[in-house]
């Protein structure tokens, strides 16, 4: 299965983002394999509508779960619509969030936690 972990870095030893519109990366891991590719967020730095984008670069990549610390409601629409379940409350290393979701330590969300452009630096 096909899952990712939104990072401030593009390995396995970065901390996990807690925004998921505009992390810096998305590590997309395969659960099966361990396999790991770090694809860079081109969203992130726009003005607006970058939950949606993002959400629909997991789509386009074949994401089942996203991992972030947090995540707005146009992400999550996106996200959901996408048939992609999403996990939050996500911290530490990307190792880490990657051992915590195979053991089973996560559940996923049935509605956002965070509110619309939460994630902008003010």
């Amino acid at each position: 299965m096909k899952i990712a972990i939104t990072s401030s870095g593009s390995d396995l030893k970065s901390e996990v983002d807690p925004r998921f519109g505009r992390c810096a990366y998305f590590i997309l891991v395969e659960t099966d394999t361990d396999e790991f590719e770090a694809v860079e967020n081109t969203a992130a730095q726009g003005m607006g509508g970058v939950g949606i984008q993002s959400g629909q670069i997991m789509a386009d990549r074949e994401v089942k779960t996203v991992l972030t610390g947090s995540c707005g409601p146009n992400a999550f629409q996106t996200l959901q619509a996408a048939g992609i379940k999403v996990i939050t409350g996500v911290s530490g290393t990307v190792q880490e969030a990657i051992d915590k979701f195979k053991s089973g330590d996560y559940k996923t969300i049935s509605q956002a936690d965070a509110s619309a452009h939460s994630g902008m630096k003010k």
